[in-house]
C-alpha cells in the first residue's frame, strides 16, 4: 500500500484506486494548526473522502474540527430536534427513525445520493462521526463523481456538459411514510433546484457528474427532455456513477470519522441491517456550500426553498 507521509507526520493511506484514504497521525480532539488543515484539505481534494480512525471526540470537538474547513450549516433543512445545545448536529440514529419517519430505518437514505442537492447551494462537505455501530453490517460506500464524468465516452461527456436537471427533496416517497409528520413538513416547505448535470469544482476545476439518484428521481428531471428520454439519460449517468471501480466501502468502528467532499462524491448508506436488531448511531455536520456552476459558467437556479447558510 502506498503511504504519503507529510512533513508534520500526517500519513495518508489510499484505500482504492480512485476514492478514499485514511489519514493517520491526526488527533481531532486537538486544535489543528493551519499546515495540518491544509494537508487534510489537499488529501480530501485528491481522494474525495478521508477517514480518521478511533477518534475520541464528542459534538463540540466535531464542530470545532469542521469549522477549520468552512462555516457550518444547521443540522438539516428539515431537522427540528438536534441534540440540545448543538443545532449543527444531525443524528443518524436508528433509535429515533420510526417516530420521525413512520417506518423503521437504520439510516437516513438507502440510495446513492449527494447530500441535499435539492438546495440551490448543497453542502460543500459533510463530516460523519460513528458512536454506536453494529457488530457487522452497516458499511457506507462512496463514489467519485469526477471519475464517473471522466469515464463517460467523449460524445456523452459533451452532451452532459450541456444538460441541467431538477433536484427535489422527497420526490421519492420510499424515503419516509407519506402520512408521517416529516412528509407533511417536506410538502409544506419543498426544496427544488435546477443544477448543471456537470458541475465544475470550485477549488480543483475538475468536472463532476452531478446527478443524485435520490434527488433526481421524478419525471422530466432532465430539462428539455420527455420523461422517457430523461429516465434513459439518467440511467446512463447512474450506471456510470455506481461503477464499483470508482467506489470505496468503509467499515465503521466507534470513534471513526469520515469527511467527504460533497461537490465531488455520492454515497450509499447501508441496506443490510433492516432484518437485524442492531442500533446504529452516527452524527453528521455539514459545511455551507457555494452555488454550483456548470461548464457554460451558469449557476444553478433556485426554484423553491432558500439557500442553506451558516447556522
Amino acid at each position: 500500500m502506498t503511504h504519503v507521509v507529510h512533513e508534520l507526520g500526517i500519513d495518508v493511506r489510499p484505500l482504492s484506486g480512485y476514492t478514499g484514504a485514511e489519514v493517520h497521525g491526526v488527533d481531532l480532539s486537538r486544535d489543528l494548526d493551519d499546515q495540518t488543515v491544509a494537508e487534510i484539505r489537499s488529501a480530501l481534494l485528491r481522494w474525495k473522502v478521508v477517514f480518521f480512525r478511533g477518534q475520541s471526540i464528542g459534538h463540540a470537538e466535531q464542530i470545532a474540527f469542521a469549522a477549520k474547513f468552512g462555516e457550518l450549516t444547521a443540522a438539516h433543512p428539515y431537522e427540528d430536534t438536534p441534540p440540545d445545545g448543538f443545532p449543527q448536529i444531525l443524528p443518524i440514529d436508528s433509535r429515533r427513525y420510526e417516530a420521525k419517519f413512520g417506518t423503521r430505518k437504520v439510516t437516513y437514505d438507502n440510495g446513492w445520493h449527494t447530500d441535499v442537492t435539492a438546495l440551490v447551494n448543497p453542502p460543500a462537505g459533510s463530516i460523519l462521526r460513528a458512536d454506536i455501530v453494529p457488530p457487522y453490517g452497516g458499511d457506507t460506500a462512496w463514489t467519485n463523481l469526477v471519475a464517473a464524468y471522466e469515464g463517460l465516452p467523449a460524445p456523452l461527456q459533451s452532451l452532459a456538459d450541456q444538460l441541467r436537471a431538477r433536484h427535489s427533496f422527497g420526490g421519492n416517497r420510499r424515503l419516509f411514510a407519506a402520512d408521517s409528520d416529516y412528509a407533511r413538513r417536506v410538502a409544506a416547505e419543498p426544496l427544488v433546484a435546477i443544477h448543471p448535470v456537470v458541475r465544475v469544482h470550485p477549488e480543483s476545476g475538475e468536472r463532476a457528474l452531478f446527478v443524485s439518484p435520490s434527488f433526481t428521481a421524478g419525471e422530466n428531471e432532465i430539462i428539455g427532455f420527455s420523461s422517457r428520454q430523461s429516465r434513459r439519460l439518467l440511467e446512463l449517468f447512474y450506471e456510470e456513477v455506481s461503477r464499483p471501480e470508482y467506489t470505496v466501502r468503509f467499515r465503521w468502528q466507534p470513534g471513526d470519522v469520515a469527511f467527504w467532499d460533497n461537490r465531488a462524491t455520492a454515497h450509499l448508506g447501508p441496506s443490510d441491517l433492516g432484518h437485524l436488531d442492531f442500533d446504529r448511531v452516527l452524527y453528521r455536520v455539514t459545511l455551507v456550500g457555494d452555488i454550483p456552476v456548470g461548464v457554460d459558467g451558469k449557476q444553478s437556479e433556485l426554484i423553491t426553498g432558500q439557500p442553506f447558510l451558516a447556522n
